[in-house]
């Protein structure tokens, strides 16, 4: 059985959507001075050919999307500034301002996410509780915090090719950088350019999982190309994808809220559910905890995190 995202070449149809890198993180933060509760944040970076944005929500607490798309006239670049929300808990008015600066970012070829020359503070009653970025540090200099680093949880990303989808992520503090190729009914799987894992027959062996090491830190990964493999008698895959879970860590898994351009994805009917994503929230010892639900409940991630990809052919 031919795999058209393994073996054969795509062709352009005029009704397919336009290529775009959408990636979605959430983070655990302190913003309401708890030690016994968490917040979770999520942020969503989107680009396609005509817009760039960063949606920035809280369950329950707030939501608010900043315009990255540079102007056509070199007098005005990408948007900086603020915005204070008023939230109300057990009686108490907080104040949550969120500051940013995206005027000078640089970002890598084809990615939302942004690579340097930005930041991104949100405080909470005066008190900076999440920053993220490399510049502007003097907004920190009259926090009391110990430390605004944000704790990442999980991290979900759109990437599109032909044979290769290539992402990025960070886990047990270092930076990897994450390559599956689909070639000749198999399955590579490479970290930092060094292949960690082969699945071949993938034709019998769409969905499945396996283990590997990087810097022996064990590394759990599912596959699930069902889609791709149920769809090969169209070799433009009808827009399908494969979706890949990389586990690291046994705390349960916390999935980012679906905001922004990939709620609109989700309304449009092009993401549908995939069986390996309840079966590696299953088979972690954790379970899955709800970004939403669990908002405000106690967490702690341990050193555990969770990469999901959505592995787009492209047309």
């Amino acid at each position: 059985m031919m795999i058209p995202a393994c073996f054969s070449q795509s062709t352009t149809t005029s009704n397919q959507t336009p290529p775009q890198n959408v990636v979605t993180c959430i983070y655990q933060t302190q913003l309401f001075n708890s030690s016994s509760s968490s917040t979770y944040l999520t942020l969503s970076w989107s680009k396609t050919p005509f817009s760039h944005s960063l949606t920035i929500y809280a369950a329950d607490i707030f939501t608010t999307t900043i315009s990255l798309n540079p102007s056509t006239f070199s007098l005005f670049r990408s948007p900086h500034g603020s915005k204070s929300i008023y939230y109300h808990q057990n009686q108490r008015r907080h104040k949550i301002k969120l500051q940013w600066n995206f005027s000078r970012t640089k970002f890598t070829q084809k990615s939302a996410e942004p690579e340097s020359c930005f930041y991104l503070a949100i405080s909470c009653n005066g008190r900076i509780k999440f920053f993220m970025g490399d510049i502007n540090y003097n907004i920190l200099q009259n926090t009391q915090e110990k430390s605004v680093d944000p704790i990442l949880l999980s991290r979900r990303e759109h990437v599109f090719g032909s044979k290769s989808y290539v992402s990025r992520a960070v886990f047990m503090g270092c930076k990897h950088d994450i390559e599956i190729e689909c070639s000749g009914g198999s399955l590579r799987v490479k970290v930092d350019s060094q292949l960690r894992l082969v699945v071949k027959r993938l034709a019998w062996k769409f969905r499945g999982n396996d283990k590997f090491f990087v810097d022996g830190v064990e590394v759990e990964f599912y596959w699930d190309v069902l889609s791709w493999v149920a769809n090969a008698d169209n070799s433009t895959n009808g827009g399908r994808h494969g979706v890949f879970v990389f586990q690291v860590g046994g705390d349960g898994t916390v999935w980012p809220e679906m905001v922004g351009a990939e709620k609109k994805l989700m309304k449009k009917g092009l993401l549908p559910g995939s069986g390996v994503l309840q079966w590696a929230e299953e088979t972690s010892d954790g379970g899955r905890i709800s970004s939403s639900s669990s908002a405000r409940s106690s967490a702690s991630n341990g050193g555990a995190f969770s990469l999901l990809l959505y592995a787009w052919p492209k047309n």
